[in-house]
């Protein structure tokens, strides 16, 4: 993939994964699927290759993009789902005409229709957002705590109280934060 692009945040959850491709909504936002090109690439690394992508399509992407993250924040939040995003997720899913087929290796792959792939990727991926945001998996929707990020994610965690929706980037960068914030005051020393 070009070096001009930012590297993809990918989880184990394909609706958050989504969510994702919109990083650091309360700081210097970073956009990962900045064209349809992009939104390409991100399909293809998420097991929904599609051969290409228009300008138009990006922008329905980028609509249940945002969906998913409002309705995801919602339920994080123990809020009222918005009803212009539940029907943006609802009108993806049932656009959809994909098919889950399993592999000789047991694993579950999507079989997207020639005529209208994209459709079909935005699908699986609505799709995969009712079922998190209905709370029909063993999980539970959270905010990353980084205040300029905030993105939702689904924690799995045994404990279920994961903080970061990445360990390795909010929360390594919060943890340095505090370590720089306890070095700046140590080196004062006392007053």
């Amino acid at each position: 993939m070009p070096a001009e692009f930012p590297d993809f945040r990918l989880g184990d959850v394909l609706a958050t994964s989504f969510t994702g491709t919109l990083s650091e909504r309360h700081g210097n936002a970073v956009e990962r699927i900045p064209t349809p090109h992009r939104l390409v690439d991100w399909l293809t690394v998420s097991g929904l290759a599609v051969p290409s992508c228009t300008p138009a399509q990006l922008d329905l992407a980028r609509e249940l993009r945002e969906s998913i993250h409002a309705a995801a924040t919602a339920r994080a939040l123990q809020e009222p789902l918005p009803a212009p995003a539940v029907q943006v997720i609802n009108d993806r899913s049932a656009q959809g005409r994909a098919a889950a087929v399993l592999t000789p290796e047991g694993e579950r792959r999507w079989l997207l229709g020639s005529a209208s792939c994209v459709a079909d990727a935005l699908g699986v991926i609505a799709a995969d957002a009712i079922s998190v945001i209905a709370g029909a998996r063993d999980g539970r929707l959270a905010l990353c705590a980084s205040p300029t990020c905030r993105a939702a994610f689904f924690d799995t965690s045994r404990s279920r109280t994961r903080k970061w929706c990445d360990m390795n980037i909010c929360g390594n960068r919060q943890k340095k934060a505090r370590f720089n914030a306890g070095q700046r005051k140590n080196s004062r020393g006392p007053r």
